[in-house]
Order: C-alpha cells, then sequence, then structure tokens
C-alpha cells in the first residue's frame, strides 16, 4: 500500500465534500426555480402534476446519465425523488397551514433535538420492493396490470410462480405456490398478503450484524449477480417479515433465488 494513501484518502474525501456542497448548492436552485413554477401555475389553469413533462424528464435525465457515463436507473432513483419534492412544494404553497419546524439532527420521542442514531439510520436508503404472497398468480398480475397501472419486469431468472411488478419508482414482487412448497406451506398456513418488505442497504453485513444484537435474523444470502440480504424472523402480530439487501453488483432487478431463500425463515 502506498505510504501517502492516508493523505490521498483525506485530500478524495475532502473533494467528495466539496462535490456535495455543490450537489446541494444545485438542488436548492432547482428548488428555487420550482417555488417559482409553483407561483405561476397557482395564478393559472396549469395542473401540478404534467405526466407528459414527467416522463419527458425522467427519459432525458436518463439519456444524460448515459451520456456521463453513470448508470441510468440511478439516475433515474434520483430524479424521482427530487420529482417528489418539487410537487410537494406546490401542493404545500397551496395550503393555508404553517410548514412544520424541522430540526438537522434527529428528533426522539420526547421531542428533544439529538444526534443519536441507530446502526440502521446510517445504512438504510429506501425500501427497495415488497413482495406479496397469493394464491392465483394469474389472476393477481391481471389485477395489478389492468387496474392498478403496474406492469411486468423481468427477473434475473425465469422462475415459475414468480412475477416483479413496477410502476415508476415501485416495486412489487407477487409469488404464488407454483414457485415452491416453501410458498404453498406459507399460503396454506398464513393466506395471501404481504409477506416481507425489502429494505436497500449500503452494507449488508453491517446491517445483519447490528440488528442480530436486537433480534433474530437468517443467514446472508447472495447471488451471482451481487444482491446480498437477510431477513429477520415474521412478526406474528403484524404478520410481515423484512429483508434488507445490498445491490453489491450490477442492477439486474429482482433477484428471485433470494426472495424464494426468504420463505424458508417465514415460518
Amino acid at each position: 500500500m502506498p505510504s501517502d494513501s492516508p493523505t490521498e484518502l483525506a485530500s478524495l474525501r475532502q473533494r467528495i465534500d466539496e462535490l456535495d456542497r455543490r450537489l446541494i448548492a444545485t438542488l436548492a436552485e432547482r428548488i428555487q426555480v420550482c417555488h417559482e413554477v409553483a407561483r405561476i401555475k397557482e395564478h393559472s389553469d396549469t395542473p401540478i402534476i404534467q405526466p407528459e413533462r414527467v416522463r419527458s424528464v425522467i427519459s432525458s435525465r436518463r439519456q444524460h446519465a448515459i451520456d456521463a457515463g453513470i448508470d441510468p436507473d440511478f439516475a433515474e432513483d434520483v430524479m424521482r425523488v427530487v420529482l417528489a419534492e418539487t410537487h410537494r412544494i406546490e401542493v404545500a404553497g397551496r395550503r393555508t397551514d404553517a410548514a412544520p419546524e424541522k430540526s438537522a439532527l434527529r428528533d426522539n420521542r420526547q421531542g428533544t433535538p439529538t444526534d443519536i442514531h441507530t446502526a440502521l439510520d446510517t445504512v438504510a436508503t429506501r425500501i427497495d420492493h415488497v413482495v406479496v404472497a397469493v394464491d392465483d398468480l394469474a389472476t393477481a398480475v391481471k389485477h395489478f396490470t389492468e387496474k392498478l397501472g403496474f406492469h411486468l419486469q423481468a427477473t434475473d431468472h425465469d422462475q415459475p410462480g414468480i412475477a416483479a411488478l413496477v410502476a415508476g419508482g415501485v416495486t412489487l414482487v407477487l409469488v404464488s405456490p407454483e414457485a415452491g412448497s416453501e410458498v404453498a406451506a406459507y399460503l396454506a398456513e398464513h393466506g395471501p398478503g404481504i409477506h416481507h418488505i425489502a429494505i436497500e442497504v449500503l452494507n449488508a453485513e453491517y446491517a445483519r450484524h447490528a440488528l442480530s444484537e436486537i433480534t433474530d435474523t437468517t443467514p446472508l444470502v447472495d447471488d451471482a449477480h451481487g444482491h446480498e440480504q437477510f431477513f429477520t424472523v415474521r412478526d406474528a402480530d403484524s404478520g410481515v417479515q423484512l429483508g434488507y439487501i445490498a445491490r453489491t453488483g450490477h442492477r439486474v432487478g429482482v433477484a428471485t433465488q433470494n426472495i424464494l431463500a426468504a420463505f424458508k425463515f417465514a415460518r
């Protein structure tokens, strides 16, 4: 290892800190423009959400990402978060109640500002997908696609009894008895409904180590695509199991083998 590596690392971190400041400044400038857009819309008949404009923004920013050499799916995720905030601003501007005050620090249950975070606070980023157990896959797919606006997405394996459905940045995974005996046994005992919610984390092993100190967790499972995942035990009161996934490889959608592994631990 080069002798100057600590110095080089510190320098790179300083660059990252500066880039993050510039990124936040750019976001602040974009938000300010959105405030101006909201002011104009407020005095016109222009609707807050214009689907064609949203589709155009997502498509063009994906192309910008490709041109810049970064993952377009990642860029789309970022843009959807930005769009959600700008739409919230437009709606909030039409409300009569005052916006709540928020601290830069996390508030505890007593409402006292604190900077104490749990290990999961540090690494959890978003809900990656939700897995739903169904009795009849074809009927469920028809319901979600024809009545709820979702469409089918390819999975990493052509696994019978599993269908991934997407709408924008939201992913649902339907799993039926055809996927295996564990799924059939789960449905026989618990019936259809949400099986588990998968939370994306920065580091699955770190999250597992932190949570295993306070609750039961499964071993870490992974696949050739770089999905690292573990699960907690199904909660009898809510009927929900949580999964934690780190995408350390290329973005290849839903990891069907990992999902089936979750059913082994759910009962």
